[in-house]
Formats: C-alpha cells, structure tokens, sequence
C-alpha cells in the first residue's frame, strides 16, 4: 500500500527527518495530484488541494506521521556568466523579458538549456557553458501567494 500526504512543510525543518526522499526535476516539482516514486521504489500518493511549486529540501506530510523529502534532479543548463554584476542584471532582465524560468545567484545564472537563447545570451556578451546542476529558478511575482519561496501552498509550523 503506498504512502499518502496532503501536506507540504517548507523547508523541510531540521528536526524533522525523512523517512524516504523523492528527486524531481523542475518541471516534474509542479503538481497536485500525483504517484510519485520514491528512491528506495516505494511509493507515495501525492494530493494536495491546490497545485504547488515543490522546492529542494521540502517535506510532503504522510498521513500517519513521517516525511518524504524532496531533492532537486540534476538537469542539463546553460551557467551564464557575465562580464560584471552590470551585465548580470542585463543579462536577467533580458532571460524575464522571455519568461524564462532562472536561478540568479552572485555571478551567474542557470536556465534550461534552449540554443536560440544560448546564441542570444552570448551575442549579449555573456560566457555560456553547459553544466549539469540541480535547478530551482525563482518564482514569478504571480506565483501563488503562500510561503516565503512562492510555492503557493500552506505551511505547517510545529
């Protein structure tokens, strides 16, 4: 019989430790009703009343008690490096402009690897290489309105 939760807790506190874990890519960590397999082939029901953006280091709540962590997926991206912090923040205003999902960390960002927006990125000056990373872009300002990620679901505070 598989696992069920309802519930997200985020992040995952570090006093609540997790029984078995999920990895998901970017793509595969936007849902609300699914079966998702866990790590040790074990299963778990995952349904929640409103989708989500489920985050590196969330819990999903098991009915019953105990967690089930969720990892970030290393995928194939783009590590985009600019010539300053100036340009970093060309460089980002143009990737939003295109609505694409992006990590904006200190001296680089990540995005889904896309030729035409590599070609673009480096006719804007930018170094682009290939890494293989997990990804988690930041939200939208529209993206849902719960929790201090943006993930658009409640919280549980133990």
């Amino acid at each position: 019989m598989p696992y069920r939760s309802t519930d997200v807790l985020s992040p995952g506190p570090a006093d609540k430790r997790p029984l078995h874990r999920v990895t998901l890519t970017h793509d595969q960590r936007h849902l609300r009703r699914k079966l998702l397999h866990l790590e040790n082939d074990d299963v778990v029901m995952l349904d929640l009343k409103e989708p989500v953006m489920l985050a590196d280091g969330d819990l999903l709540v098991l009915e019953g008690g105990g967690y089930i962590e969720v990892k970030a997926a290393e995928e194939p991206l783009y590590e985009i490096r600019p010539r300053d912090r100036v340009h970093l923040v060309g460089l980002a205003w143009h990737l939003g402009n295109r609505h694409l999902p992006a990590a904006i960390e200190e001296g680089r960002i990540l995005i889904a690897r896309d030729p035409v927006i590599r070609a673009m990125l480096e006719g804007l000056g930018a170094t682009v290489s290939d890494v293989v990373e997990p990804f988690q872009p930041l939200r939208g300002a529209y993206h849902g309105t719960g929790g201090d990620h943006g993930h658009g679901h409640h919280h549980h505070h133990d």
